[in-house]
């Protein structure tokens, strides 16, 4: 049963867990033992009392077993009731077939259509106390087929030939949608995870994938891939990239801040992560940008636990009804 809505408030959490799991249903066995890793991330949703939560770093599987195994998790953890999931198809460990990075291997994780050790290894996933619809994906669309895309192939090539190699797609986890109906009014969850934009050449192709990958949201508030998202709405995602600090391409993300339809709630605005890596450290990865129409309540980043993940999580309350 759906929780009643609060008058006065709505609270969203946005948070990579950051499980890594080695194999296809590992993270599920996890997650049914009640490891202490599991079991703590499952207090802090809990503790969180959001009525929507958005998660990153969840294995996918067609029958969505694991996120009905942390939703219950969570319920056991005296947490909200989530009678609501939905966890859209990701683009990790998908085979291409091919050798994307032509090592004269296929098959491996840097040949899949975003880079995993199996199929749907790290996606991204919603629990909601209201039910949800509308979901839809923005997967299938190519990384040349972006307006101004700086699509490059794993061989550093980017004309004719590299459009002829041109079955890469953009999104390397998951660009999606879903519709929020509370009752009152309707909220569009606009989520990602893009690439970080590291571990490549001088070619820098996973760099301009990520900048890509941020870059989409621009287009599609402007009406691409279908009319534009009615607002309310919020964006949450993993852009693996902090506009001030770190590597990276970063006119995509400061682009993405500033614009007129979103706003960037200055208590959210720290470092999320902490790589604790020379070079990396602390950075701001992660986002939660509500549409500028709605009144924020609060907004608050909670301390990075590194025992449970090198990230955040983020909790943003609006007013509500908006």
């Amino acid at each position: 049963m759906s929780a009643p809505l609060r008058a006065d408030g709505l609270r969203i959490l946005f948070w990579h867990t950051d499980m890594r799991p080695e194999g296809p249903g590992l993270l599920l066995r996890d997650l049914l033992r009640g490891t202490p890793r599991t079991e703590g991330i499952a207090r802090v949703i809990a503790a969180a009392r959001a009525n929507i939560v958005i998660l990153a770093g969840l294995d996918f599987d067609a029958e969505h077993r694991t996120l009905h195994a942390l939703a219950d998790r969570i319920a056991g953890a005296n947490g909200p009731a989530y009678a609501h999931i939905a966890a859209p198809r990701s683009n990790s460990g998908l085979p291409t077939g091919l050798d994307l990075n032509e090592n004269g291997r296929t098959g491996e994780p840097a040949d899949a259509q975003g880079y995993g050790r199996y199929e749907g290894q790290s996606s991204l996933a919603i629990l909601s106390q209201w039910p949800l619809r509308g979901i839809t994906d923005h997967n299938a669309l190519l990384w040349s087929d972006l307006p101004g895309s700086l699509f490059i192939d794993a061989a550093g090539r980017t004309g004719p030939e590299a459009t002829a190699h041109g079955l890469q797609r953009l999104s390397s986890t998951t660009h999606a949608e879903a519709i929020v109906d509370t009752g009152d009014a309707a909220l569009t969850l606009l989520i990602f995870q893009a690439a970080p934009p590291v571990f490549d050449g001088p070619e820098d192709r996973n760099g301009r994938r990520n900048h890509d990958e941020i870059a989409f949201w621009r287009h599609r508030l402007a009406g691409l891939f279908g009319p534009p998202p009615d607002p309310p709405f919020v964006i949450a995602g993993v852009a693996n990239l902090d506009p001030e600090h770190g590597e990276g391409r970063k006119d995509a993300i400061r682009d993405l801040l500033a614009h007129s339809a979103v706003q960037d709630p200055p208590d959210l605005a720290g470092p999320t992560a902490d790589f604790g890596t020379p070079g990396a450290g602390r950075l701001r990865t992660d986002y939660l940008l509500p549409s500028a129409g709605l009144t924020l309540r609060s907004a608050k980043l909670s301390e990075i636990d590194p025992a449970l993940s090198r990230h955040a999580p983020l909790l943003l309350e609006l007013a509500w009804p908006p």
